[in-house]
């Protein structure tokens, strides 16, 4: 049971093979077997990478099975193409492309295991590339806030910068009326005369006008702070919106590139392993003698092609026939003066109803 649904997947005609030997019955089994279980692979592996797209287990599944029946079809066509020949060289080109598509496949089967295998470093190597993207996508969003940000800090500093020249002035024109007052500068009068009066009320309206100034300069500054924590905010939260996005950076081509960052060795050899069992079937049929099972099938390929020759050939000799005989039949009817007479009673009488047609037709169009 198990050798005649192996036998079946190696495309082998089993009513020819059932006449074979034991050993003949056992390599195409072993054909078929290598065939079964690359699709087998080949449905897990599809599974597994179509899962990192959907995300969902039962679309993965389904849809790795329709590809796994695929990669079956392609390696049961594949092996049952490659026939044996007299010619090794016209065996080795009619097998170069199916070898070709072998590697083909080979390496659409190996991709996805890879993945599998090297999971967790392929995560490491997304961590580090998110972090990344992460930072990169921070600093391109604050080209978007520092410039507008800075300007506002410059113009808290130009603000404090007001206050603090007039605060620098007042206290000059207190030190100059307290000098006055003792009589140390100015007048060098001992007392509070009209000078230093003077003085006094210019340091009383500079102090006004200092008061009056940190009180517009504060809430200009509270406004440009408060306009800088909108700005800060807003920072944020086109960040956290963003993020998601580079979280969401683990798809199937993200973790093939990722997948190139690892070291080569390993995943070469995987892929040889794979392309070893894809074209095993392939190589094992070019290398192997011609064997009873070829010799039985390619006689009952020269029977039906000397067959269906020989119908070509009696067709055509029977159409050669019958056109001989229809020309020598037509051409001694010909000669026979009553089918001429008949022949051409018909003719005339079909000459007449057609003028009678034309004339009606002339004479109701009048």
């Amino acid at each position: 049971m198990l050798q005649n649904f192996f036998i079946l997947c190696s495309g082998a005609d089993s009513s020819i093979l059932k006449d074979c030997s034991k050993g003949e019955q056992n390599k195409y089994a072993g054909i078929g077997a290598t065939v079964f279980f690359t699709a087998v692979m080949a449905f897990i592996a599809s599974s597994y990478a179509l899962y990192t797209v959907f995300d969902n287990i039962y679309a993965s599944i389904f849809f790795g099975f329709i590809w796994g029946l695929l990669i079956f079809n392609l390696d049961r066509f594949i092996v049952s193409t490659i026939k044996k020949r007299n010619s090794p060289r016209s065996e080795f080109l009619q097998a170069t492309p199916r070898i070709i598509l072998a590697i083909i496949i080979a390496v659409v089967i190996s991709k996805p295991l890879e993945m599998k295998i090297f999971e967790k470093e392929i995560n490491q190597v997304l961590l580090e590339q998110k972090n990344e993207l992460t930072r990169a996508n921070k600093d391109q969003i604050a080209l978007q806030y520092n410039p507008a940000i800075t300007k506002l800090n410059q113009d808290i500093i130009n603000l404090k910068g007001e206050i603090t020249a007039k605060e620098a002035e007042t206290n000059a024109l207190y030190d100059t009326y307290i000098s006055e007052a003792e009589g140390t500068a100015g007048t060098k009068l001992l007392g509070k005369g009209p000078v230093y009066k003077e003085k006094r009320e210019k340091h009383d309206a500079a102090l006004a006008e200092l008061q009056a100034l940190k009180e517009t300069n504060t809430q200009k500054v509270t406004g440009i702070e408060t306009q800088i924590a909108g700005l800060n905010t807003e920072y944020k939260k086109v960040v956290n919106d963003s993020q998601p996005i580079i979280d969401g950076f683990d798809g199937l081509m993200a973790r093939i590139n990722a997948l190139g960052e690892l070291p080569w060795f390993p995943s070469f050899f995987i892929f040889l392993l794979f392309l070893v069992i894809e074209t095993s079937p392939i190589i094992a049929k070019l290398l192997a003698p011609k064997d009873e099972y070829d010799y039985k099938l390619e006689d009952e390929e020269s029977a039906v092609r000397t067959w269906v020759t020989q119908k070509v050939v009696q067709r055509e000799k029977l159409m050669d026939t019958d056109t001989e005989l229809n020309e020598k039949i037509y051409s001694e009817i010909a000669k026979e003066e009553a089918v001429y007479t008949y022949k051409k009673k018909k003719v005339e009488e079909l000459l007449k109803l057609q003028a009678d047609r034309f004339h009606n037709l002339q004479v109701k169009n009048l």
